[in-house]
């Protein structure tokens, strides 16, 4: 019987592969990075990522590895008085739109800082860990 158990949960846990995987492009002046963000049960432990030294951008993804209850995105200017500043905040909920290929959840948005006009562009998309 405990064996019959066992295998029951095994085949419940979704594998690795199929886990949900947030996938962000940033475009900031003549550079292009990649950011990653896999489910997390508290937004605070999650750290927001330098984009040069004008801009932070921080993706949250609040679930477990076997649903995605929502996508948070900041966007904070590095580059005035009490940095960071919050300057973009976007929350996504389900039902997510289909595609993983960026910027497929998102389309392009982009974002000012409020100091000489600089410009950061960002996209993302939702998909698995076998997507990537």
């Amino acid at each position: 019987m405990a064996a019959t158990g066992l295998a029951g949960a095994a085949a419940q846990t979704r594998p690795a592969t199929e886990s949900p995987l947030l996938r962000c492009e940033l475009r900031y002046v003549s550079t292009t990075m990649q950011v990653e963000a896999r489910p997390v049960a508290d937004p605070y432990t999650v750290a927001a990522q330098d984009v040069g030294t004008r801009f932070r951008f921080k993706a949250v993804v609040l679930g477990t590895p076997e649903r995605v209850d929502s996508v948070s995105l900041y966007a904070y200017d590095m580059a005035v008085a009490n940095a960071p500043v919050l300057i973009h905040e976007v929350v996504h909920r389900p039902p997510f739109p289909p595609g993983t290929a960026i910027p497929a959840l998102t389309g392009w948005n982009h974002v000012y800082s409020s100091r000489l006009g600089r410009e950061l562009v960002y996209g993302c998309a939702l998909g698995t860990e076998a997507a990537r």
